[in-house]
């Protein structure tokens, strides 16, 4: 496998690829919002709970996650407010790993 493919280790706040594997522990989006707790349907309403999602990382907590790799291309998340009725999500502020990211590169 190439080095972006291989699995990020969860203490690191970088994703490769779509996010789709990124378990690290940012919980705030770009527009700098709080996130939703993935099993909570409140205040928005969504489809995206464990255990059905549970091999994107969604579950009881407000990490950024990318349960949607087919449509989106990096963590994101719901925004944990009332006052956003059109953009209920977004995307979260991580970065994107870089080879120097892996003991294995350095």
């Amino acid at each position: 496998k190439q080095w972006y493919q291989r699995r990020v280790r969860g203490d690191m706040d970088c994703y490769t690829g779509n996010g789709v594997q990124y378990r690290g522990r940012v919980g705030r989006t770009t527009s700098d919002y709080d996130c939703q707790n993935w099993n909570r349907d409140y205040p928005v309403i969504h489809s995206y709970h464990s255990p059905e999602y549970n091999w994107a990382g969604v579950g009881e907590h407000t990490f950024c996650r990318n349960p949607s790799p087919e449509s989106e291309d990096r963590p994101w998340c719901f925004k944990d407010t009332f006052w956003t009725w059109i953009d209920i999500w977004d995307f979260c502020d991580i970065q994107q790993c870089s080879r120097d990211s892996f003991d294995y590169f350095r």
